[in-house]
């Protein structure tokens, strides 16, 4: 009779979550709405995918920047020599002539007496020296002229976030490239690790991996006037519920994490309660990764996934250490079997000796 009862009991007694049945039953295969799999060499070669981030074709295909090309707003100062006694500008024997306070305006041109109207932004100041000069040339014989930048930042780029150095930067020679620009600014104030660089562009925005930087050459841009440059630690993490040593979210320091380590992070399985036949990995898996682990290539849009880790199988561990955990996955440890029985009988125990107890207080 004990027995029955605590088999009648079963369902209605605490438990950490659904057990294995019960998974299982919400299988794609069986009506639900999940795709149950068991884990195996091929799901863990077709699951050890990192989701891919890395700067778009269009900012990798902008080239370097001169580092002294003018800009609008920028202040010009021309110094003219003239190989005459009665120049165009030089008079009373003298022979150069200093004119400042030439600013570029909004178009980008700048007005120099006999000379005229000149493109000055995006080129250079020897370009525009030259042109001054050829212009000049065929008014007075062999002027010399010599250009500089009063005033005016030039190209800048802005950094925030977490980094050493805040602020607006000029583009130099050795920052025309965002790897420069960063170790320019003070590098990094976090963990390089978990470090994701945006990089915002007047409407388009791109995001890359500190670390994809310096692996991937493509991915070290090269920087334009008005970048706007995001330095954020990247939150990852994945959830352990169930008979597992701990519940709770756990932070996803490193790129990669396997699911042997994910256990170990849980504080393992609880020996007197878990079932290492029941280990689940839910997550939802995009499509280019769900058809070739279900053998199908007419999904659309992220399925829902529960992949199986049996740890008694002879290689069950062997599996666990190579198959990916990764940000918002759910690790789920079920209960073993007995674990309910245990509880029923410990239940239906309690009340008999509850019963004695009241029975010999009894007149």
């Amino acid at each position: 009779m004990l027995a029955v009862l605590a088999l009648a009991g079963c369902q209605s007694l605490p438990r950490t979550g659904p057990n294995k049945s019960d998974i299982y039953e919400g299988s794609v295969q069986r009506q639900g709405d999940a795709f149950v799999v068991s884990v195996d060499d091929r799901v863990t070669r077709t699951t050890a995918v990192l989701p891919k981030l890395g700067f778009s074709a269009a900012f990798r295909g902008a080239g370097a920047l001169s580092s002294d090309a003018i800009r609008p707003g920028d202040t010009l100062a021309l110094t003219i020599w003239e190989n005459v006694d009665d120049g165009l500008f030089a008079t009373g024997g003298a022979r150069a002539t200093q004119l400042g306070g030439i600013q570029v305006d909004d178009g980008g041109f700048i007005f120099v007496p006999y000379a005229g109207r000149i493109k000055a932004a995006g080129n250079t100041p020897e370009s525009i020296r030259q042109i001054i000069s050829d212009k000049l040339a065929q008014q007075t014989p062999d002027p010399q002229v010599e250009l500089q930048r009063t005033a005016g930042n030039g190209a800048t780029v802005t950094l925030v976030g977490k980094i050493a150095g805040q602020g607006v930067h000029l583009i130099e020679r050795p920052t025309t490239r965002l790897s420069g620009m960063l170790a320019a600014a003070g590098g990094l104030s976090i963990d390089p690790e978990a470090a994701e660089i945006t990089v915002i562009r007047g409407r388009q925005r791109s995001t890359a991996r500190f670390e994809d930087i310096f692996d991937n050459p493509r991915d070290d841009i090269a920087l334009r006037n008005g970048d706007r440059i995001l330095v954020q630690e990247t939150v990852r993490s994945f959830t352990v519920l169930g008979a597992a040593g701990a519940q709770k979210i756990v932070p996803l320091e490193r790129p990669t994490l396997s699911g042997v380590e994910a256990i170990a992070l849980a504080g393992g399985l609880r020996s007197n309660a878990a079932d290492p036949t029941g280990v689940f990995v839910l997550r939802n898996e995009a499509p280019e990764i769900a058809g070739p682990v279900l053998g199908r290539t007419d999904l659309s849009g992220a399925q829902r996934m529960v992949y199986v880790l049996d740890l008694t199988k002879p290689n069950g561990l062997f599996l666990a250490g190579d198959f990916l955990i990764r940000d918002g996955d759910l690790l789920y440890v079920t209960e073993a079997p007995f674990t309910q029985w245990d509880k029923a009988v410990s239940a239906m125990l309690g009340s008999l000796s509850d019963f004695n107890t009241a029975s010999n207080v009894l007149p």
